[in-house]
């Protein structure tokens, strides 16, 4: 906990420092003015982890006060615990540099999740729950090649400790060190609440043995979000496919599930494969600075432990209420509920969805 806070107060300190940069002369109110922070309060609920709740301190800010093009960066924490004995305490950060031209991204991860999965080659088929000790780091930036085209490069370190009930699987210590290179088509009118324009992204995950990793294997990301506006331009209208492909020996860890952004719904962690892929849609009506969100999707699965899941098709659907806090920029904080295939999940969000 204290290292998440002195990480969240050394960024507030540094995004400061560069905001005094951009004009001395000018006033410590004045400067003070250019940092949105707004401290949200986080509640909310799904059949695994049950009661979640917490806070989460986040700020919006110019890196440098006389870039006009690049979007505001953003910093934050979040310190949640559940009433099934889970907790994550995260610090985030997004940079946009240099007219736009440089994206980098700092992420530091640390909890227990207390969660279940599905196991159907027993005498009794049933959920089985599972504890994960997990640290996360992720560094990354992105370097604008040739007109709406980024490209990057980023690294991940991961730590879990796995435990098992009824020992239906050994208890595992493990640890992974990921590179992943990607590529970027971003045509968006804003990264944070686009109306319009086109997102495509490519990543290619790789965890090469000569990097430690116990288990050699390769991931496939690919995303394509679309927005139109609608409503004289009030509403939005986007569509998105996800995919991410497992290659190779992917660890439980790694493996994919079902719920969350792809596809919400989701909450029992039932469906869990190497690999899955989505299609959803979602219609954004705003009124002032709040918001109504409805959204649909289909989603299918493959490698999974459990054989009878695979390519099976797992519908989702729901609505939403969205809240901008900040002034000046537009960015979203809002509470979605969705209900899927026999199972149902109630979701915080900060942002949009996708």
């Amino acid at each position: 906990m204290k290292h998440s806070l002195l990480l969240f107060f050394l960024s507030g300190f540094i995004s400061f420092t560069f905001g005094q940069k951009a004009n001395d002369s000018v006033s410590k109110k004045a400067k003070e003015k250019k940092i949105e922070l707004r401290v949200m309060p986080y509640l909310s609920y799904n059949r695994n982890l049950e009661f979640m709740f917490g806070a989460i301190p986040m700020m919006m800010y110019k890196v440098n006060q006389s870039d006009s093009i690049s979007p505001k960066s953003l910093s934050g924490m979040s310190a949640i615990s559940t009433t099934n004995k889970s907790y994550v305490l995260a610090f985030f950060n997004k940079w946009y540099l240099d007219q736009d031209k440089w994206r980098l991204k700092l992420f530091f991860f640390n909890g227990n999740q207390n969660s279940q999965f599905y196991v159907d080659d027993t005498d009794q088929p049933d959920f089985y729950d599972y504890g994960t000790k997990t640290t996360i780091l992720s560094i990354g930036g992105q370097r604008k090649i040739i007109g709406k085209f980024y490209g990057g490069l980023s690294y991940t370190f991961a730590h879990y400790n796995t435990t098992y009930e009824e020992d239906i699987s050994p208890s595992s210590v493990s640890h992974s060190n990921a590179l992943v290179v990607n590529l970027l088509y971003d045509t968006r009118d804003a990264v944070y609440y686009p109306t319009r324009g086109y997102k495509i992204k490519l990543d290619w995950s790789t965890y090469p043995s000569f990097l430690d990793n116990e288990l050699a294997s390769n991931r496939i990301a690919f995303q394509a979000n679309t927005y139109f506006p609608t409503r004289n331009n009030k509403d939005v209208i986007a569509a998105r496919f996800y995919g991410k492909f497992g290659l190779g020996n992917v660890a439980f860890e790694q493996q994919s599930t079902i719920g969350g952004v792809d596809i919400r719904g989701y909450s029992e962690g039932k469906y869990r494969g190497a690999g899955l892929m989505d299609i959803q849609g979602e219609y954004r009506y705003n009124f002032g600075k709040m918001g109504l969100v409805g959204f649909a999707g289909l989603a299918t699965l493959y490698g999974s432990d459990t054989p009878s899941f695979d390519w099976k098709m797992y519908p989702g659907a729901g609505i939403g209420y969205r809240y901008n806090p900040f002034k000046k920029s537009k960015f979203n904080v809002g509470l979605d509920g969705a209900v899927g295939k026999g199972d149902w999940g109630v979701y915080f969000r900060i942002g949009e969805a996708f």
